[in-house]
């Protein structure tokens, strides 16, 4: 009688020790980034317009477009513009959920598109390295193509020139500078140039 709690006993200790060794090596997996789009994008036969707009009124599109597109995964996140681009919801950790608040700073690059770099990170009152989180907000949550999570390089790549709209008009970021509030895009509307 006293071999066969001896072997449950050591069969649960295994079980336990090979569940904590699977957990830890799936936190400190290396992860693979997605490739960055090609910035060579031919826009000869669009006009444009240039359209400015402030922090308020680009927190309300981008809430719509989330709810519209249906990019929200089986946990609700949120986008949020302050005086930096806050990205705000919960990863699934066991049996409850730890929240979370990432912060980036963002930059309008030359090709219009936006580049989002890491700057603070909460979890829960946990001190999880960054590409992890990203990595399992990348996996957890429905982005759209355009929106590339980069956890190795701690950066989201926002794809704007790749971004799917009605009449295939396509975004262009000009000025993000969300301190100063001055947020600026150029809208390009294909044309047909037939003669």
């Amino acid at each position: 009688m006293k071999n066969k709690w001896k072997v449950g006993f050591f069969v649960l200790l295994g079980m336990i020790i090979l569940g904590f060794v699977i957990i830890v090596s799936m936190i400190f997996m290396p992860v693979k980034d997605d490739a960055l789009p090609d910035n060579n994008k031919n826009t000869n036969q669009q006009v444009g317009f240039n359209v400015e707009t402030n922090k308020k009124d680009l927190n309300l599109i981008i809430e719509h477009y989330i709810e519209e597109e249906g990019m929200k995964g089986p946990v609700d996140y949120d986008v949020q513009l302050k005086d930096d681009v806050e990205l705000l919801g919960s990863v699934p950790v066991f049996t409850s959920d730890l929240d979370f608040k990432l912060s980036f700073e963002p930059k309008a690059l030359d090709n219009g598109d936006i580049l989002l770099k890491q700057k603070s990170i909460s979890v829960g009152s946990l001190n999880l390295p960054v590409n992890y989180v990203l990595k399992v907000i990348r996996d957890s949550y429905n982005f759209p193509d355009w929106v590339k999570i980069q956890p190795n390089d701690e950066l989201i790549y926002v794809s704007l020139q790749d971004m799917k709209l009605k009449s295939d008009v396509k975004v262009r970021a000009n000025e993000f500078d969300l301190k100063e509030d001055n947020i600026s895009f150029r809208l390009l509307v294909p044309v047909d140039r037939a003669q």
